[in-house]
């Protein structure tokens, strides 16, 4: 365990205990740990190792593979660009990606694609690693896909083609790569350039951990063969550590995915929690912020077949046995329990990072321990 820089009070230390036992104990490898409240940096924790070989172990500014959790970042990077004028979250699609309007597409809109509504799920039945990495030719193959559903009529998780999609509709409409974007108009004006990513630069790739398998696998596993979201998500390409440890995996910048740090990830929605500005920097108006936070559709996922309430990116509350974000709260989840979210009603965000690809729950028990020591309601 290492020792932080944010003033001792009771949150930080129950955490610490947390982390210290779970890293101990080999439950978890590693794990970084931040939580803001009130626009200040409250929790700021991390324990245990980054790469096992290597004896290197977790720090502060180590980025951690936090799988679709980095969806959340993409939304928040819409928002903005939508607040400013460049996207609209009902513009067709074929207004920045004239192709895409092929087989039957030419009315779904951005928000649709955001709200995993637009039908669109689906990987090639052979797809392999490399030809999902390969962004121009995945996304031309979706341009000519027809939606399996009625685009609006339902969502279901577009698992891997939500971050194909957002790629090439910001590189159409702003002639910037999604990772420039994100530098430029969000996580570079919030301090955060090197902490929250959609791919790995070479100059940081040794600050990269290392994923472990910790049963997250034998999970993915035991879904029914003809899940739909295997049809959709064929194993080769599933979220595993294997995938996660493969260098074109992290140097791809795939917006359905994120590497980051937990103090990144929760500076982000602390200024989302805070209206959309923190410490001076306006990031979006709150009425943007507003727009892409309200349930947009809500029901039974068509892939996962869970129940839950989708904004624009963002997963509103909590459906799950042991819920993590509040009815009024707002974020993402990544494979193998990581997380990160916003509770604007208590000017509160957590975000969690790990190595270990485990069943999500450890989640849960933190953000229990923070609000108790910070004395947050459930309300």
């Amino acid at each position: 365990m290492h020792t932080s820089t944010v003033p001792d009070n009771p949150a930080q230390r129950r955490v610490e205990e947390v982390l210290a036992e779970l890293t101990g104990s080999g439950v978890e490898v590693g794990v970084q740990v931040a939580a803001w409240r009130d626009g200040e940096l409250v929790v700021d924790a991390w324990a245990g190792t980054a790469d096992v070989a290597e004896g290197r172990p977790m720090g502060p500014d180590t980025l951690v593979p936090a799988w679709s959790t980095g969806k959340g970042v993409a939304a928040a990077l819409v928002a903005v660009l939508v607040d400013r004028g460049v996207l609209a979250y009902d513009a067709p699609v074929a207004r920045y990606w004239p192709r895409f309007c092929a087989a039957g597409k030419e009315r779904i809109t951005l928000g649709q694609v955001l709200g995993h509504m637009a039908g669109l799920p689906q990987l090639p039945a052979d797809v392999t690693p490399e030809r999902l990495l390969d962004l121009p030719t995945m996304a031309d193959w979706i341009a000519g896909q027809r939606p399996r559903w009625e685009p609006g009529s339902a969502f279901g998780y577009h698992a891997w083609t939500y971050g194909v999609l957002l790629a090439e509709i910001l590189r159409r409409a702003t002639g910037r790569t999604c990772d420039q974007l994100l530098r430029e108009e969000l996580a570079g004006p919030l301090g955060i350039g090197d902490e929250l990513l959609f791919h790995v630069p070479e100059h940081l790739a040794s600050r990269v951990a290392t994923c472990y398998d910790g049963g997250w696998a034998a999970r993915l596993e035991r879904m029914p063969p003809g899940a739909p979201f295997f049809d959709c998500v064929p194993h080769g390409v599933l979220p595993v550590a294997e995938l996660g440890n493969r260098d074109d995996f992290r140097r791809t910048a795939l917006p359905a995915n994120g590497m980051m740090t937990a103090r990144g990830a929760a500076r982000l929605y602390a200024v989302l929690a805070c209206g959309g500005e923190l410490e001076g920097v306006r990031l979006l108006s709150a009425a943007t912020l507003k727009e892409a936070t309200t349930g947009w559709a809500s029901g039974v996922d068509r892939m996962m077949g869970t129940t839950c309430t989708m904004g624009g990116g963002f997963v509103i509350g909590d459906s799950g046995a042991k819920p993590v974000r509040p009815a009024g709260g707002f974020g993402h989840s990544g494979s193998g329990g990581n997380t990160a979210f916003a509770d604007p009603a208590h000017r509160f965000s957590f975000a969690l990072v790990k190595n270990r690809m485990t069943v999500p729950g450890l989640d849960a028990r933190l953000t229990s321990e923070i609000r108790t020591a910070l004395g947050i309601t459930s309300d």
